[in-house]
């Protein structure tokens, strides 16, 4: 197999939600493997942070202010980027929030923040990326699903109806585009272990829990992530749009349950 099959060496990428967690680590293997890198966000310092932090490569990480839920701010963030760059190649849709509560309590408010990023947001970010690609006849997009793109989680309902709506965009954005050559996939993470996920995860009860329905039995990390990204916007998927790649450790699988390691044991003895 021909290396440069997954070489994203000098091609543009926009990382939505770039400054911190699984969008940051994508901008930081992007831009280790020779790509130019711009993340966008709402905090200017956590961008210029970011970036002054970002791994050395053949070009420096750039920084777009962009708050995602303003549908105006999408179009002029894009546009700056285009003005400075000339292009996009791929787009990972990263930016997303989440509130976990019992879904009687959730407020008018909290209910349309989540839809507004998770959702609207991706939604009018892909189109205006998707103008840019279409006219340039080529183009990878990369959305951010979850393992509530396939089932729901109790306790985060919006957040889990959200990424529902998301594997569905995928799925519709690549029907519409691939004739213009647009590819538009996803990628849905297990659970993965980033700073704002550190405190739930800390919980012994909640890590063996984890541990019991992962094959893999362990927490994913956000570099667990990166190739799966790097393989979907290189050449090597050029055949390959509207499909959801899960990077779930295998949980996604099926249902693991305590009696198995119950015969596991027995097996053994």
């Amino acid at each position: 197999m021909s290396s440069d099959q997954f070489d994203v060496s000098n091609t543009l990428v926009l990382v939505s939600g770039g400054s911190r967690g699984i969008g940051l680590a994508a901008a930081n293997e992007f831009v280790r493997r020779g790509a130019r890198v711009i993340i966008t966000g709402r905090n200017e310092d956590s961008l210029r942070g970011a970036c002054a932090a970002a791994p050395k490569g053949a070009h420096d990480m750039d920084f777009a202010t962009c708050d995602v839920a303003d549908s105006e701010a999408i179009n002029a963030c894009v546009d700056t980027v285009v003005q400075k760059y000339g292009r996009i190649d791929t787009l990972i849709n990263c930016a997303g929030v989440n509130i976990r509560k019992p879904a009687v309590d959730f407020t008018p408010q909290e209910y349309d923040q989540i839809m507004d990023i998770n959702l609207r947001g991706a939604f009018f970010m892909a189109q205006a990326v998707g103008k840019v690609m279409i006219a340039s006849g080529k183009g990878s997009q990369i959305n951010i699903d979850s393992l509530s793109t396939l089932t729901s989680l109790a306790g985060v309902a919006p957040y889990s109806m959200s990424k529902a709506g998301l594997g569905n965009m995928t799925r519709a954005l690549a029907l519409e585009w691939g004739r213009f050559g647009v590819r538009v996939n996803g990628l849905a993470p297990g659970f993965i272990l980033t700073d704002l996920t550190e405190k739930l995860w800390s919980d012994p009860n909640l890590q063996a829990w984890n541990k019991t329905v992962t094959p893999l039995q362990r927490m994913g990390e956000v570099d667990d992530l990166t190739g799966a990204m790097v393989f979907l916007a290189s050449p090597a998927a050029a055949f390959m749009t509207g499909q959801i790649l899960r990077v779930d450790g295998g949980i996604s699988a099926g249902i693991n349950w305590p009696i198995y390691q119950d015969f596991e044991v027995t097996l053994k003895d």
